[in-house]
Parts: C-alpha cells; structure tokens; sequence
C-alpha cells in the first residue's frame, strides 16, 4: 500500500540582496527538512542548501543578472527536487510591515498584495523585497497558497500611549505611529521561553534582537509592550548601517546646509550610518571586534552604549525587569558584546557567568545575579511556517499557543 503523500511548507524571508528559505513538514510541523539561502542578489548570487542536520547539500553560482523573481523561481524549483515527492501546500512569507490594518497573518490575494505595497514607503529596504518573492509565485504558481506574517503584528498589543507621536491628531489617524519591528523573532522567542524557562516566560522581560538591524522589546506576559523601533525600522539602536535614534532637527540641517533631499537622506540614514558610518570600516560587527583601529572601537561603544541605555528605558515601561534575552547574530553569536550590555545593567542586579556566556546557548547568568540572562536562538522561519500551517488548517499538532 502507498503511503500517505506528506504536505511540506515552503517559507520565504527575502532581504535586499538575499532570499532566506525553509522547508517543514507539516505533520509534524517541527521536522524542517531543509534551509537555504541565495546571497548577493544583483552582484554575485550564491545559493547553499543544509539539510536538517546542517550538512551542506548544495552550493553553487547563480547568473549574475539573477533577480528576486528569478531567485524565486531557482528556490522554486529546487523544492519540488528536494520534496521527493511529497506536496507544497503553502508558501509562508516574512513581510516587515502590515499597516494598520494588518495584525495577523493573512492569506494573500490581489486585493491584500496591493495593500502591502501601498507600505513600500514605510519599510523602502524591506517591503519591496518581501513581496518580489510573492508576486513571482503568484505568477508561476497561482494556485499555491501563500500566507503573509508581519513584523509589525507582535507589537500590536501595545497601549496606544506607546504607539503614538506627538504629532498633530490628523497626521497620527493617518497611520503615523510607532509600529515596531522584529515581532516574528520576538514571538519565536516568547513561545521558546515557555517551553525551556517557564517560570520566566510570563514575567517582566526585555528580548534583545542585534544583529545587522537591531532592537529591543518589553514584554509582560508574554505581550509587546514597547520597542526600540518606531514608524520604520531605522529608528532605535545602533544598527549596521542605520543610525537609529536622530535628532530629527539634525535631517533639517542636512536639508538646508547639504541640499540633501529625501533620497539622499534616506541613504544616509539607512545604508552610510551605524556600526559602518562610525567606523569607516565595516557594519560587520566580527570584523569591527578584530579591528585595532580606534574607530571600530568607537562604533561598538556606541552600539553597547545605546542599547544599556535603551534597556533602562523599557525596564521603566515594564515597571522592573526579571529577564534579558539575546538573540540574532550579535547577540547569539557574540559573547563580548553580551558581557558589555551586562556589565552596563549591573545597577539591575544581573551577573553575568563567564563560562555560561563563553558557552552561549541557555542561562548565561550567574545563579546569584536578581536579573536571569539567557541567549535563545531565533526562529523566524519556523514561526511562520506555524502560522502558515494554521491559517490554513493544515495541522493542529506543533503550533505555539498564542501570547
């Protein structure tokens, strides 16, 4: 007797210059089969696939006239090579921003890509992007479902206080506010943390998202309640090559002493500034740490700086803290950075234990310190492959419970 064909979800995370993907199988939904990437988009595009096991299947070059649609037609193709036979059902995709009028994932049509574009404005180096890998299915595969998830939507729950500028009333009801970003990494972490550290995962926390961009969020309860980021995601911390919080007088001087308009502005604050602009040498920050130039050291000072100060600023929304969470490349990867922000939040009471943070994943601070401490990896694409499943219906078994 023939099995049962097994239905598989094909997720997508698309940047700038690179498309993230995943495939999982739905039953049950935690078995990933695979994860890829294509890197350098519009230069050198560069595809590897791993297995489940991390053992590396694929490499190879791409033409280097590739596009975002002509990268989602290669990944395409590659998943019905690897699905041996078993059925696409869905196709999950990461979109950075959901307006207003997105604040949960949402089946795609016509009428909800448009809406999704009309953000473009918003997230100009993340929209765009998101979508290319949606309209290039949908033209290729029209009968395929596709689900988008947005950044935005963990934030949602926050009380209109922390969402609004003071700004006239007319600017604010036209959807001028703070959104806050990396809600799907945050919502990963949320549902991680009650499975590995229950007795922490409803308390006062701040998750630390730092990597290339880079945020915080307050939680309680599992629920947003503030984040560093606002109405795009240039705003907050110290970034890669965003320059996070700026006086916005300083954007009026640049106007009338540089002439600079909104695309050089733009620019600016997006792709020159941050750990780059700082440093003149690289918004890397494992280049920056092997650097003996003084302005590298200068750029993760202030990297540091910003987010010490910003997790006193949450802990005061949160009414006190029991818990920091590192995640993303930084703040997986890189132990010295996690012992500065510690030794910055030592008026909080947490200490760091040095083998725990040498070590990385889990606890990392000490059993003495009033502050718990933990690195957790983050999962974006598993998140979205869970809320793919389950707008869907196409299982009830391995999904979080909702925060």
């Amino acid at each position: 007797m023939t099995p049962p064909m097994s239905d598989c979800i094909l997720v997508f995370n698309a940047g700038s210059s690179s498309i993230k993907f995943a495939l999982y199988g739905v039953e049950p939904l935690e078995s990933l089969l695979f994860r890829g990437e294509i890197e350098k988009i519009g230069l050198a595009p560069e595809l590897a696939v791993h297995d489940a096991a991390g053992k590396k299947i694929v490499a190879r070059t791409l033409p280097a006239d590739l596009d975002h649609d002509g990268a989602t037609r290669e990944i395409s193709r590659l998943g019905k090579d690897l699905l041996h036979g078993q059925r696409l059902a869905a196709a999950g995709h990461r979109v950075v921003h959901g307006g207003t009028e997105y604040a949960a994932p949402v089946r795609i049509d016509s009428e909800v890509l448009a809406a999704l574009a009309k953000l473009e404005p918003l997230a100009p180096l993340h929209q765009p992007h998101n979508l290319a890998p949606i309209r290039a299915l949908a033209a290729h595969a029209p009968d395929l479902p596709q689900v988008a998830c947005f950044d935005t939507g963990f934030h949602r729950s926050q009380a209109p206080v922390a969402q609004a500028f003071a700004i006239p009333r007319a600017l604010s009801e036209e959807g001028v506010r703070r959104y806050g970003f990396h809600g799907i990494s945050y919502e990963y972490i949320v549902s991680r943390l009650r499975e590995i550290a229950p007795h922490l995962a409803e308390r006062r926390l701040v998750l630390a998202h730092l990597g290339n961009g880079a945020s915080l969020c307050a939680v309680r309860n599992g629920r947003s309640v503030a984040n560093t980021m606002g109405f795009t995601a240039v705003e907050g911390l110290v970034m890669g090559t965003r320059c996070g919080a700026i006086d916005p007088g300083v954007l009026l001087y640049l106007m009338d002493t540089h002439g600079m308009d909104a695309r050089a502005l733009e620019d600016l604050i997006y792709r020159k500034s941050g750990l780059l602009g700082v440093s003149g040498i690289s918004s890397d920050m494992r280049t920056l740490r092997a650097s003996q130039e003084q302005a590298a050291h200068e750029a993760i000072a202030l990297f540091v700086y910003r987010i010490v100060r910003e997790i006193g600023s949450l802990a005061a929304s949160l009414g006190g803290l029991d818990g920091l969470v590192f995640t993303a490349g930084i703040g997986e990867n890189d132990k010295a950075t996690r012992a500065e922000v510690a030794a910055g939040c030592g008026w909080l009471g947490l200490v760091l234990d040095e083998a725990r943070n040498h070590a990385g994943e889990g606890r990392i601070s000490a059993e003495t310190s009033r502050l718990e401490a933990w690195v957790v990896p983050t999962d974006e694409e598993r998140m979205i492959a869970r809320h793919t499943a389950s707008l869907l219906g196409l299982s009830a078994s391995g999904l979080a419970a909702p925060p």
